[in-house]
């Protein structure tokens, strides 16, 4: 079976978060949903490795939601020192949309290889060449900003003290070579992308 372009999938994986900060809350939740559950399904460690990881941002933001937005007390009892329900609400749309953003990119990260990733950002870095910037330096620091992120974060699950000691540390850079995959775009490439813009573009009004 053919692959989806990756840059049909990473500009669907924009769309999504996009369309995410337009939903109301049904629709928002309905989308939060069915990305969730498409997440669990490929991948459900990925998903899960990725809620670890934000879940303090997570908590955080509820938080100065619930307390920093003005409106009507949730507990009375406590005046001025309540959370409010208002911002009870907005905090919790705002996870949502984390949610579907997180939830969309374990998919990304789950259905494409990091080579393939870096060929669609690749592809869709063109805009560069308009300002004189070069797309292959864009791609190569990517790739070696993948591979020192992965490589530190598995390192510093197992000895954080080590880790950080490693990244204080001055190193000559080694010579890279990244060979980026160009994949042709076929009808259902074209079909995910006119779909996306014109869902986009209906709630965007």
């Amino acid at each position: 079976m053919r692959q989806v372009h990756p840059t049909a999938q990473t500009l669907l994986w924009i769309m999504l978060v996009l369309l995410a900060q337009r939903c109301q809350p049904a629709l928002l939740l309905a989308v939060c949903l069915l990305s969730c559950t498409v997440a669990l399904r490929l991948d459900s460690a990925q998903f899960m490795r990725l809620l670890r990881r934000t879940r303090w941002i997570a908590l955080s933001l509820l938080l100065v939601y619930a307390w920093a937005t003005p409106g009507r007390a949730l507990l009375s009892g406590l005046g001025s020192l309540s959370p409010t329900y208002e911002g009870l609400l907005d905090g919790t749309l705002q996870l949502g949309r984390l949610l579907c953003a997180l939830a969309g990119l374990a998919v990304l990260l789950t259905s494409l290889s990091q080579a393939r990733l870096i060929s669609g950002l690749y592809t869709l870095a063109f805009p560069l060449r308009l300002l004189g910037l070069s797309r292959e330096r864009f791609a190569v620091r990517l790739a070696l900003t993948l591979e020192y992120a992965e490589t530190t974060m598995h390192d510093t699950a197992k000895d954080w003290r080590t880790a950080i000691a490693q990244a204080m540390k001055t190193t000559e850079a080694d010579t890279a070579h990244i060979e980026l995959h160009r994949q042709r775009y076929g009808l259902l490439d074209v079909l995910l992308l006119v779909a996306g813009l014109a869902v986009l573009a209906g709630v965007w009004k």
